[in-house]
């Protein structure tokens, strides 16, 4: 059967499978998000990341409306990509000595986490479409939005604050 537990044969089942990927991933985000904002000494980098771990658990009630629409239960599958991230993530922060070099560290690993996040709910978004099923494409694209102010704040705390104090 390969590396899915579940076989996928039609776009249906790519895009209920990316579903699943997208949901286990947001929950393990809310699980990492803290510990980075517990190890986070800026301050705007720290509410960048607060705010964010807000619309996460929002977008994760978002998804189960998702999934509501789908006639399917809410479920993740394991997704190793995620897992690798935020996995990097842990060993970063742990190997970091230096608070400011760590929180340029830690603003990085949080990119990593929204441009996985994105290319998700873009390939997301483009199913659905395909699919006919655009009584989910507002929902998609409203956590899409999000995910994209996120990086760009990231990169705004980034250049202006973080990585110039990490220098």
């Amino acid at each position: 059967m390969g590396l899915f537990t579940t076989p996928i044969k039609t776009l249906d089942d790519l895009f209920l499978h990316t579903l699943k990927d997208i949901y286990y991933a947001e929950n393990q985000i809310t699980k990492a998000l803290p510990k980075m904002i517990e190890k986070t000494t800026n301050e705007t980098l720290k509410s960048a990341l607060t705010h964010h771990l807000t619309e996460t658990k929002t977008q994760i009630t978002r998804l189960d409306k998702v999934f509501q629409t789908l006639g399917k239960s809410p479920e993740g599958t394991k997704c190793d990509a995620i897992v690798g991230i935020v996995d990097e993530a842990e060993q970063i922060m742990s190997d970091v000595g230096d608070k400011n070099v760590l929180d340029a560290a830690i603003a990085s690993s949080a990119q990593a986490v929204e441009h996985y996040e994105i290319s998700r709910y873009g390939t997301l978004i483009a199913l659905a479409k395909q699919l006919g099923r655009k009584d989910v494409v507002p929902q998609l694209e409203e956590t899409l939005k999000e995910e994209k102010q996120a990086d760009q704040k990231l990169t705004d705390v980034a250049n202006a604050q973080v990585n110039r104090m990490a220098a």
